[in-house]
């Protein structure tokens, strides 16, 4: 069994390392990882610059181990193109230090590594670590370890991934696997404005979140009543129950 690794947080994050420390006991893994964090870069990548790339070691792992200056997604097209001599069994991203639920998956670039793996053809799957004190990352570990056997144990459409949310609380607290569809976040978003030293504006993107859909069966409902969430995700975004509607229109360009 082999499998790649990446993430968004950055090669040397406690998350990654913790992954793939755990997955190291039931495969042969590779990491590929960007240099840096690269939160919320989304789908992004590189196309204006070259993309560089080192070898490094993973702490108390026998893995081989890739820096990226790029993004998540970039990460993975360089594994599956030009750096892997195989196609891995099984793609993962994370551990990510916080929630990517409901609407968030959009910008989350963990999830968009994903989503990069299954258009190639490569099951996969998305883990984040979800609470105020996300840092469980052991835990965490362990149950990604679980599922991933799971999934390997079971046939798996390789045009889809899992988003997979663990709340960083003790396993007693846990109470169990919920199988989830996406839920909705919404925010209040604010842009607090600075002057530099040289008088030139400069923004940071700031606000808060201000609703978060609770319907029974949402990953947002699983992880405020303490499940594991797991969210099967496909990239097709298309509306097909309007499609007839917009056809009515008869829109013409003549």
């Amino acid at each position: 069994m082999k499998i790649l690794i990446t993430n968004d947080d950055g090669i040397r994050s406690e998350g990654l390392i913790a992954l793939a420390r755990e997955i190291s006991k039931i495969a042969d893994i590779t990491v590929i990882s960007p240099d840096r964090e690269r939160s919320a870069t989304g789908h992004a990548i590189t196309m204006h610059k070259p993309l560089r790339v080192e070898q490094v070691e993973i702490p108390n792992c026998q893995a081989l181990g890739w820096m990226v200056n790029g993004t998540p997604s970039d990460c993975i097209k360089l594994g599956l193109e030009a750096l892997l001599d195989f196609t891995p069994d099984l793609v993962l991203s994370g551990i990510n230090r916080g929630p990517n639920l409901g609407t968030d998956v959009i910008y989350s670039g963990t999830v968009s590594a994903a989503i990069e793996a299954a258009l190639s053809g490569v099951p996969s799957l998305a883990f984040s670590i979800t609470g105020k004190n996300a840092n469980n990352f052991k835990d965490a570990a362990i149950y990604a370890k679980k599922i991933c056997l799971q999934v390997i144990d079971n046939i798996f459409p390789n045009d889809t991934l899992l988003n997979v949310n663990i709340p960083s609380i003790t396993s007693k607290d846990i109470r169990g696997v919920a199988i989830t569809h996406l839920g909705t976040i919404r925010y209040r978003n604010s842009f607090d404005r600075r002057i530099d030293p040289r008088g030139r504006v400069y923004y940071w993107l700031a606000g808060e979140s201000i609703e978060n859909s609770n319907d029974v069966g949402s990953d947002v409902w699983a992880i405020k009543n303490n499940y594991i969430s797991i969210t099967p995700l496909f990239f097709d975004m298309t509306k097909y129950d309007v499609i007839d509607t917009i056809k009515k229109w008869n829109i013409e360009v003549d």
